[in-house]
């Protein structure tokens, strides 16, 4: 049986980090934050915990990503911590709701920019008469979800054809699309259209708890991403060396890059007019250099989500991979190419289903329920390194925690804060999220029981 090759080097692994999360989420969610706290200071604040939070799980990532450098990531260190069921759970919410719900968001803020070069694209093209639309009436579907779609199973089929051949697109638009952004934070940093004072505006807002964590929520999702280099991980080469130097540099290297083009979009934008635009890098290099700047930021934004595109979807197809090689899903989606050396079924059905979740809901829709189903495992995830110094000190630890054990506790209570806060204010998104992780639990007993084949 062909089994997976170890294809992927340092700068393919730190691509990944990189070129996955810095996707949508920068050009898209600022008008979320401004409008959830209020203020640039408070902002620029929020953007700042949570990329030391998101660096916290990094770190923590990194000593469990250099002992069990194993396909799935998160699988793998749930299973060793707690058992197969957990690790199915995460699974299953990863196949179902997190990793494809992520890939259906991208590619929806793929169309999105593409809309500025043709508004054809956000026209009706059909209907679907079942009451599964907004407010139950009927699915209305645009040119542009069936564009987005049509962008996930390309991107299916380039990491069909080889992890190197995925690995070397990542790196190739991952280094065009920090070009381009750089070159966008440049503009409106020199911009004589700037003016310092917009530091000092503000706008009407939810504020309170309930907006720290609306923000929060809308910065987590521009941060996520930062573990998927752990689910290939048995495919990267020297994983005890290149895994902690991927995940630590990475995403200290998209912090920068996120507090830079805020900076940017604040200088030359009042925070009324970054929270009433969708598009605020477009809005602003519309205002520094007129339509021509418009486009080249939407060119820069669809580049960056089809880096995070490619990374999510050969990253994530390594999960649904893991649990079917363990007996727990479907044996077919546990198959390797044996010419191209892919699980090549399992990325085909992930990229299927992401597809049709691009129908499923608005962009922000999408997002609340893909951080919270995400952020209920990251939180068992990254608790699993103080289990495993426990359960497992037998362990080989190439690269130990920095700081433990506070940063992994930080990162656990504050997962749990930013959970409790989504679920009251988002009940809706929060318990699809919860349905879809117990929906796993009969399906789980079954697949023990080996019922499926």
């Amino acid at each position: 049986m062909a089994e997976l090759k170890r294809a992927l080097g340092l700068w393919p692994a730190a691509s990944i980090v990189v070129g996955t999360v810095i996707g949508s989420g920068i050009f898209l969610v600022p008008k979320t934050m401004i409008n959830a706290v209020g203020s640039p200071h408070l902002v620029f604040l929020i953007w700042i915990f949570g990329g030391l939070l998101s660096l916290a799980g990094a770190l923590t990532y990194a000593e469990l990503a250099s002992a069990l450098p194993e396909a799935g990531g998160e699988y793998a260190y749930l299973r060793e911590a707690y058992g197969p069921m957990w690790a199915f759970i995460y699974g299953w919410t990863q196949m179902w709701v997190a990793k494809s719900g992520s890939i259906a968001t991208l590619a929806t803020g793929f169309f999105y920019y593409l809309a500025n070069f043709y508004p054809k694209l956000e026209g009706k093209f059909f209907v679907i008469p079942l009451p599964i639309g907004a407010n139950g009436g009927p699915l209305d579907v645009s040119y542009g979800q069936i564009l987005a779609m049509a962008v996930i199973l390309l991107l299916a089929l380039v990491n069909y054809f080889g992890v190197r051949f995925g690995g070397d697109v990542q790196v190739a638009v991952t280094i065009v699309k920090v070009v381009l952004i750089a070159g966008v934070v440049v503009i409106g940093l020199l911009a004589p259209q700037g003016n310092l004072s917009n530091f000092s505006t503000s706008t009407a807002a939810i504020g309170g708890v309930s907006g720290f964590f609306a923000a929060l929520v809308a910065a987590l999702w521009a941060y996520d991403g930062w573990n998927n280099v752990a689910m290939v991980s048995s495919e990267v080469q020297n994983p005890q060396k290149n895994l902690p130097r991927a995940l630590i540099l990475g995403t200290a290297a998209v912090i920068l890059v996120y507090l830079l083009a805020n900076l940017a979009y604040f200088y030359v934008l009042s925070s009324g007019q970054v929270g009433a635009t969708d598009r605020v890098a477009a809005e602003m290099m519309r205002k520094v250099m007129g339509a021509s700047g418009a486009g080249i930021v939407s060119l820069a934004a669809m580049i960056s989500i089809f880096a995070a595109l490619n990374g999510s979807i050969l990253t994530g197809a390594r999960v649904p991979y893991a649990m079917a090689r363990d007996g727990l899903f479907f044996r077919s989606i546990g198959v390797v190419h044996p010419r191209w050396f892919t699980p090549s079924n399992s990325i085909l059905a992930l990229s299927s289903w992401s597809a049709l979740l691009v129908l499923s809901g608005r962009y922000d829709q999408l997002f609340t329920y893909v951080i919270f189903s995400s952020w209920i495992l990251y939180g068992m995830a990254t608790a699993s390194v103080i289990v495993l110094r426990r359960k497992r000190p037998d362990l080989e630890r190439p690269y130990r925690t920095l700081g433990y054990p506070f940063v992994p506790v930080l990162f656990v209570l504050v997962a749990f804060a930013l959970l409790a806060s989504t679920l009251r204010t988002s009940p809706r998104e929060s318990l699809m999220g919860i349905g879809i992780i117990l929906a796993g639990l009969p399906f789980y007993a079954r697949w023990k029981r080996r019922v499926f084949v």
